[in-house]
Parts: C-alpha cells; structure tokens; sequence
C-alpha cells in the first residue's frame, strides 16, 4: 500500500496524523485534567458555603428569637444562584449541574466528566436541624472558558494542518517537476535524442543530477558520432573490398570463363565436323561454362552494382527490380521510385540500394510472397524506403541473418531507422536515411 503512495501523499499523511494525534492527545489532556480543575476553582466556593454555615449557627446560638432570625437570612439569600439554604424536611440536592450556555454542545459536557462539587452543611436552633446551607456552583463559565479553548486547539491544529500540507504540496511540485523534467530527458536520451538539455531547475540536489544528466548526454552523442563515424569507415571498408573482389573476379574470372566456352566450343565442332553433339563432354564443358558466367555476373552484382555510376539510381532499382522479377515470376511486383533518388550519391546511395536489394531478396528466399511492393521516395530531408510484402512474415524471436545484419549497420552508420512488423496480414520493412548526416559524412 505505502509503495503505491505518491510522493506528495507520503508527506501529507505522516503530517496529517501527526496534527490528528495531537487533537487527539489535547482532548485527552482536557478530559484528564478537568476533574481537578473543577475542584481546584471551586474549593473557595466550598470553604465560603462552609464559613456561612458556621457563622449562620453561631448567630443563631446568641440571637434572642433565632427562628426570625434564620428567616430573614434565608429571605436575604434566596437571590443567590450558588449557596441557598435548604429548609429542614427538603432534601439538598448536591447533584444538580447548572450549565445555562447552551453554546457548548452535551458530548463535550460530558467528554469533560465533571465531578460532584456540591456541598450541604447543617444549620441548627439549639438541637433542632433547621435546614442546610447548599453549595451548587454554576460552572457554565467554567465549561464555556473550556470550549472555547477547545475550539482553538482545534482551529489551530487544522490551520497548522492546512497550512502543512500547502507547504509540502508546493515544496514537492518544486521537487516532482524538475524530476519529471530529468525523466522525460532520460526518455530522449534512451530514444537517440541527446541534443535538448535538461533544465537546471528544483533543489541543489535534483540540479546536479540535471547536470550530470546533461554531462552524460553530450558524453553518448559523442560515442554516438564516433560509433557512426567508425560504421561509416566499416561500410567504407567493406565496399571498397567488395568492389575490389568484384574488379578482381571480372578481371580474371571473366577472361578464363570466355576461353573455356570458346575452346569448349571449338572441341565440340571439331569433334562433331561443325556441330555439336548433344550429351557430349564438349557440350557439357559449354554448359558447366556458361552456368559459371551466369553465376559470375550474379556474384558481382551482389558484390559491387557497378552501374548505379552510369545509370544513376533510380535506374539502377528499376534494374534490380527487373531481375527479381525474372528470377521469380509467379511474383506481383510492383514499386514507386523517386527520380530524385538519382541526386544522391556516395555512401548514401549505395545505402539505398543495398536495403533495397537485401530486402527483395529476403523476400524472394523465405517469405513465399505472392506480391511484392517496393516504395523508395525523398521525403522533405530524408530518404524513405518501404518494402511489403503478403508472406508468411518473421518468426517469433527470429535473429537477424547477415543481410539483415549489413542492412542495419550500414542504416545505424548514416544515423538512419530500420523497422520490421507486421501489419494488416503484410510483412512491412520502413526505412529512413536522413540527407543531412549523409551530407556530414
């Protein structure tokens, strides 16, 4: 329970029971200390009753006729709403509570539990009991003074208690904001966003941590541009050994396949007086020879597009596209090319076309499409690249093959995305190259 509180609620509820436990020892205090109280302020009004019945008997014992004596006193005396006298036959009430404010509720009355005050002392004629003088104190000032003083505890305590939880209501906004800030920075930096700062805001200590936060940003953005530089150096690398095996394939593989078909050729028309024989060794080498070119010109389109130069690459995916589509066509294959994509050039352009090809060619090898959609257009500062398919899709869990793999590292070098879902039954691949960092590199 405590660990789903808030911060603000785990401030607010200590202070709140700490000011209701206090109200709460305040009452206990006033019920404790009222008894004693009560007899402590009344104990002059007991002795004054005590002292009147004393000398009320002692005039009574010297007065010639006692009887009219005790009369007039107990006429002088009927105005007085504390001690009164009793006459002889009436029993003294001692239990009689005198409140008249009725501003004081009866359950504080009786929180209070006050004590029995009232006192009678005899009044006697010779051995006669004449009467009692009464003590009944009117404790309604008593009770009210009290009250009132409840009342301020209360009314203090809940003012404290407001005035608490304004106090740490505002001081943890000043504290939660910045922290919310700080998260939200975190948030960006885990996306790739290290450029917008963290405000230096809230307590000395939540503003180091923004510090630290901020020093931490620039630190990834630079291991960031440093991690891109080295992909860029890596892809780099990788294309100039790819197109140098690919010079050195055409260079030395393509001489030899051409003499072998053409003394291939030659065996076989010599062997045949002019035509060759079906089936003969003659006719095999011809064949084993061209299945050996064939596979020579597909290893080095693979290796290096040597025509995205001369033809430029709008072009040249058009020509990708066309092969495939000949490579397999019981295959829908549709494609949106930009004839803009021909202004771009370097590492960005063969960025292109390498997702575009390694793309197609998963297809092709494992999705058992039966359409295909390629999408490659300049959008505002960015190249978007989208290629969908209807086949089965990835498994779940699935690694990334090599071609996966290359396509991701050469996409991460330009500071670019690559997506794989799926979507609507489709397997989508979205790609997007922005034209700023390609132009930085």
């Amino acid at each position: 329970m405590w660990t789903k509180l808030s911060l603000r609620e785990r401030l607010l509820l200590p202070m709140a029971a700490m000011i209701v436990g206090a109200l709460l020892l305040g009452g206990l205090a006033l019920q404790t200390a009222s008894p004693d109280q009560f007899e402590y302020e009344n104990a002059q009004g007991v002795r004054s009753a005590q002292r009147v019945a004393e000398a009320l008997n002692a005039a009574l014992t010297t007065v010639g006729n006692p009887q009219q004596a005790l009369d007039a006193f107990a006429e002088a005396l009927g105005t007085s709403e504390t001690i009164e006298f009793v006459r002889s036959g009436t029993a003294p009430d001692r239990a009689v509570l005198r409140v008249h404010d009725g501003n004081v509720p009866a359950w504080f009355i009786a929180l209070l539990k006050i004590p029995q005050l009232g006192a009678a002392y005899p009044v006697r004629i010779g051995t006669v009991h004449a009467g009692d003088i009464v003590f009944n104190p009117d404790l309604s000032a008593d009770i009210f003074e009290k009250w009132v003083g409840f009342l301020a505890i209360v009314s203090s305590g809940s003012v404290l208690m407001l005035l608490a939880g304004l106090s740490a209501w505002f001081t943890t906004g000043t504290a939660l904001r910045p922290l919310a800030q700080l998260g939200a920075g975190l948030t960006r930096m885990r996306n790739g966003d290290y450029d917008t700062a963290i405000p230096m805001a809230g307590p000395p200590e939540i503003r180091k941590s923004c510090g630290e936060a901020n020093q931490l940003a620039a630190t990834l953005k630079r291991l960031s541009r440093d991690n891109r530089e080295l992909l860029r150096k890596l892809v780099s690398v990788q294309d100039d050994e790819r197109r140098e095996l690919a010079r050195e394939l055409h260079d030395e593989m393509g001489p030899l396949l051409f003499a072998i078909r053409a003394n291939a050729t030659a065996l076989s028309e010599t062997a045949s007086g002019g035509a060759g024989e079906p089936g003969s060794p003659a006719e095999s080498i011809l064949g084993a020879a061209e299945a050996l070119q064939h596979a020579n010109r597909r290893i080095l389109e693979g290796l290096s597009p040597l025509y995205v130069a001369e033809l430029g690459l709008d072009e040249s995916i058009r020509t990708l596209l066309r092969s495939a589509q000949a490579q397999a066509p019981n295959v829908a294959l549709t494609s949106t090319i930009d004839s803009r994509l021909n202004e771009l050039d370097g590492l960005l352009s063969q960025t292109t076309y390498r997702v575009i090809q390694e793309g197609v060619t998963n297809v092709l090898r494992h999705a058992w499409a039966t359409a295909i959609d390629v999408a490659a257009r300049i959008d505002d500062d960015q190249v978007a690249i989208e290629i969908s398919d209807d086949g089965v899709g990835l498994p779940q869990r699935a690694n990334f093959g090599r071609g996966l793999t290359g396509m991701h590292e050469r996409v991460r070098a330009l500071n670019g995305s690559l997506s794989l879902s799926r979507e609507q039954g489709r397997t989508v691949v979205r790609c997007r190259l922005p034209l700023e960092q390609a132009a930085e590199a």
